[in-house]
């Protein structure tokens, strides 16, 4: 009997232990190219199996209300606005910002900047230490890397400046994370996949890029589940494609022609897989695929019978837990190194359902201190 990981909606007092280079050769089915010193890192730390995780929801409960002080700035760094997620996240920070200054007229500032492409780690590392110069009263950030942000984040710490680590690149050195749970996130696909195709059949796999924590728990939780559930789904290709929907689509381009069992292709995130349901459209075959993120254009496709489903994280209400934990943290608040923020597979049966309404939503409370 097949295990399952969760039903197909998940609200944020299940998601108990929850927290986006290319190949030559385009047909591997093992992924080389992963940085084993970033590797290593992640084992020291993984907040997907870390035993002192709580969901939002468990930290309300024994923290309760929010006293905010007045004319502070807080600083987020994300990677390139050119991808809806990161975009969707800004929002969330955004709206953060407006329900804590209506509920406490603290008179908050959150500060977003974004580099320019998904690689440009150098850049990123700058604005971090920006940010820390003009003296933010703390910090959340979301790394290219598991590596590129680790010196600006001890520099921060140095300055008595709180390091709050946002979804992914997974940052040791960090004060707190606030996520999803990524292996999960491949979990939920497999499960799903595993359903659609009577639990058997060739797919393969769309790797983000091989430095990001999220890509390789993503990856590895899609093949885990088919291995502890003796699945006969077999997974024939796995390659990077750097969170880029050209370089996704012509990969997937390749193995559908070369592999003409192929039934379905998991991909690391929605802008990924949006480029493979491009692939998949002028191919004329009949392959399912399945995203990461829940952004928007993903929802869309899924609407229009392209994309056949997403593990949504729900950016905007991430950026909200995040703000949250943040300020809790400057309130002085015990708080727990991981909290979890809600997922869920989204597919034609619940695409439009509201969001606030799958994860049970509620703002916290916030006061003037």
């Amino acid at each position: 009997m097949k295990r399952r990981v969760l039903s197909v909606v998940v609200t944020m007092a299940m998601v108990m232990g929850l927290a986006a280079c290319g190949s030559k050769d385009t047909t591997t089915t093992e992924n080389t190219t992963a940085d084993t010193t970033t590797e290593a890192v992640a084992e020291e730390f993984n907040p997907d199996t870390d035993p002192d995780s709580k969901t939002i929801e468990e930290v309300r409960a024994a923290n309760g209300d929010i006293a905010v002080e007045s004319g502070i700035t807080l600083g987020a760094v994300e990677k390139s606005l050119s991808n809806e997620f990161w975009r969707t996240l800004q929002s969330g920070y955004e709206q953060a910002q407006k329900v804590v200054n209506d509920a406490a007229g603290a008179d908050l500032t959150i500060e977003v900047d974004a580099t320019t492409d998904e690689s440009d780690e150098t850049g990123q590392q700058t604005m971090t230490e920006n940010m820390t110069n003009q003296g933010v009263k703390a910090l959340m950030v979301s790394p290219i890397s598991d590596s590129n942000l680790t010196s600006a984040v001890e520099n921060a710490q140095a300055a008595k400046i709180p390091v709050v680590n946002v979804n992914d690149g997974l940052i040791a050195a960090a004060d707190y994370y606030v996520g999803p749970n990524a292996y999960q996130n491949g979990q939920l696909a497999a499960e799903w996949v595993s359903e659609k195709l009577g639990d058997q059949g060739d797919v393969a796999i769309v790797v983000g890029m091989a430095k990001a924590f999220a890509a390789r728990e993503r990856t590895a939780g899609f093949k885990d589940w088919i291995t502890e559930n003796k699945s006969k789904l077999n997974v024939v290709a796995e390659q990077n494609a750097d969170w880029d929907r050209q370089k996704a689509k012509e990969l997937a381009a390749t193995w559908i022609q070369q592999n003409p069992d192929l039934k379905a292709i998991f991909c690391n995130n929605d802008d990924m897989a949006l480029g493979v349901v491009e692939a998949v459209a002028e191919s004329e075959a009949d392959i399912l695929v399945v995203g990461v993120d829940g952004i928007g254009e993903a929802y869309d496709s899924i609407r229009d019978g392209g994309l056949d489903a997403t593990v949504d994280s729900f950016p905007y209400y991430m950026a909200q837990v995040a703000t949250e934990c943040t300020l809790r943290v400057l309130a002085g608040q015990e708080m727990p190194h991981v909290v979890a923020t809600p997922q869920a597979l989204i597919d034609d049966t619940n695409v439009d359902t509201d969001a606030a309404e799958i994860i049970n939503w509620t703002d916290a409370t916030y006061t003037a201190k």
